[in-house]
């Protein structure tokens, strides 16, 4: 009984993380199954003449719209955001490197501390320089979306009691 001690440590964690995939792969399978199903009852109700009834989500679905319209209009729809998702991680692998600098500094060698914390320094550096390259102003909306570029704008309302 002594020798399958140290196997049984071992498939331990072997059993639940495979456990663990595998039921993240059904919950995944079962609720593309669902989705189907409902496009499948919408689309029959279309077909029977039968307007059916709103999405789960209708404002979801009307800001991710919104969000793709907005995006399509801009030249380039992510530079902005990118700018500051790449700003943001060389804040951060910045502040790690420094971090493991000192940490392995202070508890090995001070060279191998350098090398691990200075390379992932570097990389903070040029992540920050790449969002620099990329900060762009982002682009402000028109005053009136439906007029033609150049028209003069539109009246301000008028109140209907007038004195």
């Amino acid at each position: 009984m002594h020798e399958w001690t140290g196997v049984v440590w071992v498939l331990v964690p072997i059993v639940a993380i495979i456990g663990g995939i595998a039921s993240a792969i059904a919950a995944t399978f079962a609720k593309a199954r669902v989705r189907e199903l409902e496009i499948r009852e919408r689309i029959a109700l279309i077909e029977k003449g039968i307007v059916p009834p709103p999405e789960v989500d209708p404002q979801g679905f009307d800001r991710g719209i919104d969000r793709y319209d907005s995006l399509r209009a801009w030249p380039r729809g992510y530079a902005t955001a990118s700018a500051g998702r790449h700003r943001r991680a060389g804040i951060t692998l910045l502040g790690v490197g420094f971090g493991l600098m000192v940490l392995i500094g202070f508890s090995g060698s001070p060279d191998e501390g350098f090398a691990v914390g200075g390379f992932i320094c570097v990389l903070g550096v040029a992540f920050l320089i790449n969002s620099f390259f990329e900060s762009r102003p982002a682009p402000s909306a028109p005053p009136n979306p439906t007029a033609p570029p150049g028209s003069p704008a539109p009246p301000a309302p008028r109140s209907p009691i007038q004195p």
